[in-house]
């Protein structure tokens, strides 16, 4: 009887220990899943950069041309040099790696025709996507020179962004100042329209 009591307790407790790795194992896996799963640096820049571009683009193209001289005062940007501006920047961003601004676009703070602003708009942000793109995972955490800063890669791009960002407010200001309603707000409030009215 002891011996029969001896060999269940044996089978129970071995009965414990395969489910105890087991659910270890599992949390293990689940664990390296959800790190894998993680979205990288990388990926978080360039979803940024989508809504980014998305917005820059399409307000710089709902602004007409004969407005992109207009600035609300002396001594600020005009409509197009904001533009120009940040289209500047960017080709000049990605020289801390390495990486040089395209061949003809060194004048682009010169230009005011509106179509030639927005095709330098929209090559300077796929410029920063293609160097954000074509940076290995590894170095977004690698130290560099930026703006006379030692900083990591990642803060760099985000830095840029921001800069964007900041920019892209300027640029709503504008619109408005000029009665032009941001084409992703015209969209929303036409979805809603377009929604029956509740009881």
């Amino acid at each position: 009887m002891k011996h029969h009591a001896l060999k269940t307790l044996l089978s129970v407790s071995l009965i414990l220990c395969c489910a105890a790795a087991t659910l270890a194992r599992g949390a293990q896996e689940t664990k390296q899943s959800t790190a894998s799963a993680a979205p990288s640096y990388r990926a978080e820049f360039l979803k940024e950069m989508d809504n980014l571009e998305k917005k820059l683009v399409s307000l710089a193209e709902a602004m007409p041309a004969e407005k992109y001289s207009w600035r609300p005062m002396e001594g600020v940007r005009s409509v197009g040099e904001v533009y120009t501006h940040m289209a500047g920047s960017n080709f000049n961003f990605t020289q801390f790696l390495g990486i040089k601004p395209p061949a003809g676009t060194g004048d682009v703070g010169k230009i005011t025709d509106k179509a030639k602003v927005v095709e330098m708009l929209k090559q300077s942000l796929a410029h920063v996507r293609q160097a954000a793109t074509n940076t290995p995972e590894a170095e977004w955490d690698k130290t560099v020179t930026y703006s006379g800063r030692n900083i990591v890669v990642r803060e760099a791009f985000f830095r840029q962004a921001l800069g964007m960002r900041e920019h892209l407010g300027q640029s709503i200001a504008y619109a408005r100042m000029n009665r032009v309603v941001p084409p992703w707000t015209a969209e929303r409030e036409a979805q809603q329209q377009k929604k029956p009215a509740t009881q």
